[in-house]
């Protein structure tokens, strides 16, 4: 008898659980030998099933990288390696049920190299927002080949002065 209701508690708490909101954060990383068409309708689709599972709310739209190491993929042709990709990103808000579908959808979808989808906040979220147009805002540091540049540029004009 005991054991039934154990059981029947689970059970309430799983329910529970299903019913509970929480705000997922799903990077992604797109095939680079998409066209930018082909990237443009992939991020498309993946937004709108999230948006018709949830509420979305923020994103990070398709920017081309350098993989910080290769990933290999075995696909029907064979094996395939990836150096660079399209990453994404979308945070959004949802129950277990449609977080479910979202991430069958992803496993299934052959546009997808790699994708993470990971439990977080809004404000987490909206502070990844500001912080990558901070990063747009700020300047890049200088390197090492361009000081060398600039260096040239201010011999070449000192030379240039009349003295």
């Amino acid at each position: 008898m005991a054991k039934n209701q154990d059981m029947e508690m689970e059970a309430e708490t799983e329910l529970e659980n299903e019913a509970d909101v929480r705000v997922y954060e799903l990077g992604f990383h797109l095939d680079p030998e998409l066209p930018t068409e082909g990237v443009k309708k992939a991020y498309q689709a993946v937004r709108e099933l999230i948006t018709s599972k949830g509420t979305l709310i923020a994103e990070g739209e398709p920017q081309m990288i350098q993989l910080a190491y290769t990933i290999s993929r075995q696909e029907t042709a064979g094996r395939r390696d990836f150096s660079s990709a399209y990453f994404c990103w979308i945070a959004y808000e949802t129950t277990a049920l449609p977080h479910g579908e979202i991430i069958t959808a992803m496993n299934a979808d052959k546009n997808m190299v790699r994708f993470i989808d990971l439990v977080t906040t809004k404000d987490a979220a909206r502070h990844a927002v500001e912080l990558h147009e901070f990063s747009l805002k700020t300047p890049e540091t200088p390197t090492e080949e361009s000081e060398v540049a600039a260096d040239v540029e201010l011999d070449a004009a000192l030379q240039n002065v009349a003295v």
